[in-house]
């Protein structure tokens, strides 16, 4: 096999794998950046329930006074009532009072009716801040790993990369510049396995004599459609991954 398809087809993995793993490092942070993002938004719909709550005990304080001023009204009107000297001061009084219970009665309506959404605005409080106490461990949790990944693929990817300059030291300049010049303008995919007769990245048939000239792999050859450069392997070596990615990767003809 000429030496420089051994080093591309390193390349090519090793440039999969460092594409990969510079994928991965810049979503992590976007990922806990949404996490965090929707843990926030949590938080500040407790914070809204908590002032509902405060909001409903303080009306609810607020009414209860109302009614203590009611009935010092009342009282005093009963009093006053004791005192009357004729029969339409005393209905006078009576119908100052009866309107005085009368507004007390819709006052301890809306109290009830203030308890009872208290009830639910208390439960939602509790619940909500059981599972903000849950969801920010979770996210914490996330944080950690997500450090920890980020950690080991910098290291790995520190290694790739020195992996990579490495084997693009050994490689001709003329085959270095073909494989650059076409893994950027062919989604990163420079290397193509031949078999059956066919590039395997663009599914094109190859021309018999060009073909054999691709099974002897003694010279580096591209494909003369996608242009990717070309390697036979028999089937019987093929590993699967790297067949299905060659499949995956197949393009139409132009």
């Amino acid at each position: 096999m000429h030496p420089d398809l051994g080093l591309v087809r390193e390349l090519q993995d090793l440039d999969h794998r460092i594409a990969e793993l510079t994928r991965e490092i810049s979503y992590l942070p976007k990922h806990i950046a949404e996490i965090e993002s929707k843990l926030e938004s949590h938080k500040k719909k407790l914070e809204v329930d908590r002032a509902s709550l405060t909001a409903n005990q303080k009306e609810r304080k607020r009414l209860e006074d109302d009614i203590k001023v009611v009935d010092g009204k009342i009282s005093r009107l009963r009093d006053q009532m004791n005192e009357a000297k004729t029969n339409e001061q005393y209905r006078a009084f009576q119908h100052e009072i009866e309107f005085g219970q009368a507004e007390i009665r819709k006052i301890e309506d809306k109290i009830l009716d203030y308890m009872a959404e208290a009830e639910t605005l208390d439960q939602n409080v509790k619940s909500a801040e059981t599972a903000l106490k849950q969801e920010m461990a979770e996210v914490e949790k996330e944080k950690k790993a997500a450090e920890q990944r980020t950690a080991a693929d910098r290291a790995e990817l520190a290694q790739g990369e020195a992996r990579r300059a490495a084997a693009a030291q050994g490689v001709t300049p003329k085959t270095l510049h073909i494989y650059e010049r076409i893994r950027k303008s062919r989604g990163g995919v420079a290397v193509s396995v031949a078999r059956d007769g066919r590039c395997m990245a663009c599914n094109v048939i190859l021309r018999l004599h060009f073909y054999q000239k691709v099974r002897s792999n003694d010279e580096v050859l591209t494909c003369e459609v996608c242009g990717r450069i070309l390697f036979y392997l028999p089937p019987e070596e093929a590993p699967k991954e790297v067949v299905d990615c060659r499949l995956q990767s197949a393009e139409p003809l132009p």
